[in-house]
């Protein structure tokens, strides 16, 4: 069972993803983002430690509280940010 978000996004889509989300930002100090892809792929670039990730609809991805980060779609996709103010646990 997924934790409970205290705030999510809207459902973005390839055209519909912000500007903002598509350059560098980061969370808040205490704040946890869970990524999550209903529908295709969405590219997760983090700066430091620096790495790239591939987020699909079976493989969310965690944002640390104030890591820098951005996101590019991969063809068309739908995805949503879900924030904890704890690590979320992601099932099982």
């Amino acid at each position: 069972m997924l934790d409970e978000p205290y705030r999510s996004t809207p459902i973005f889509d390839e055209v519909t993803l912000p500007k903002a989300l598509r350059r560098d930002h980061r969370t808040k100090a205490g704040t946890w983002g869970l990524i999550r892809v209903l529908r295709g792929t969405l590219k997760l670039t983090i700066l430091e430690p620096a790495s790239e990730i591939l987020v699909t609809p079976g493989a969310p991805a965690v944002i640390l509280p104030e890591q820098t980060h951005f996101v590019e779609p991969v063809g068309p996709m739908e995805m949503q940010v879900d924030f904890f103010d704890h690590l979320p646990r992601l099932g099982g």
